[in-house]
C-alpha cells in the first residue's frame, strides 16, 4: 500500500496544477466537509480530507474536456496516494469516467462536492457574506429552491443518504465544517 502524501505535499502539488484561487478555496471547502463526514462516520479523517482536497487537481486542465476530469487526476496522483483515493476522485465524475460510485468514500465525495457550492451560495446572500450567519434552516430552504445555486446538484447532495447520513444532519455537518475554515475561505 502506498503512503499518502501529507497535506503540505498535497498543497504544493495543487499549486503546480491549479491557478484559480476560487477553485483552490472550493477544494479546501470540500476537504473540510470530507473531514467532517469522516469524523461523523468514524472513518480515516486524514485520508478522507486528502480526497476532498485533491478531488479537482486536474480541473484547470480538463474544464474544457470534462470527460477527462478525474482521468488526468489519476496520472497526476499515481504513486502519491492510495488507489481508493484515486478511484473516489474518478468516481466523483462518474457520468464521464464510468467509474460507478460504490464505497462510502466515493459517495461522500460526490455529496461534499455538491453541498459546498450550495452552502457558499447561502453565505454570499447574507448581509455580511459570512458563513457564521448561515443556519441549517437556510440550507434546507435553499435546497428546495431549484433556481438557487443551480450548479449544486440536489441529486448529488442526496448521495449523503446512501452512506447513512440524513440530509438535515449532512447539512449540519457540512455547514459546521465550513464554519471551521471560514477564515481560509474569506467567508
Amino acid at each position: 500500500m502506498i503512503r499518502n502524501i501529507d497535506r503540505n505535499e498535497a498543497i504544493e502539488l495543487i499549486k503546480k496544477h491549479i491557478k484559480n484561487d476560487k477553485l483552490f478555496k472550493h477544494m479546501l471547502a470540500v476537504e473540510a466537509i470530507m473531514k467532517g463526514i469522516a469524523n461523523f462516520l468514524n472513518e480515516d479523517v486524514d485520508s478522507w480530507g486528502l480526497t476532498g482536497l485533491l478531488h479537482d487537481i486536474d480541473f484547470d486542465e480538463t474544464m474544457n474536456d470534462f470527460k477527462n476530469h478525474g482521468i488526468l487526476a489519476e496520472i497526476i496522483l499515481k504513486g502519491k496516494v492510495n488507489e481508493n483515493i484515486i478511484r473516489a476522485i474518478k468516481a466523483h465524475n462518474f457520468e464521464y469516467t464510468n467509474i460507478n460510485p460504490e464505497s462510502k468514500l466515493e459517495k461522500a465525495l460526490i455529496a461534499a462536492d455538491a453541498i459546498s457550492g450550495l452552502i457558499i451560495a447561502c453565505a454570499l446572500i447574507m448581509p455580511s457574506k459570512k458563513l457564521n450567519e448561515v443556519k441549517v434552516e437556510t440550507i434546507k430552504k435553499k435546497f428546495k429552491s431549484k433556481d438557487f445555486a443551480k450548479g449544486s446538484s440536489r441529486e448529488r447532495i442526496l448521495f449523503c443518504e446512501s452512506i447513512g447520513i440524513p440530509k438535515e444532519k449532512f447539512f449540519e455537518i457540512a455547514l459546521n465544517s465550513l464554519k471551521n475554515i471560514s477564515n481560509e475561505l474569506n467567508l
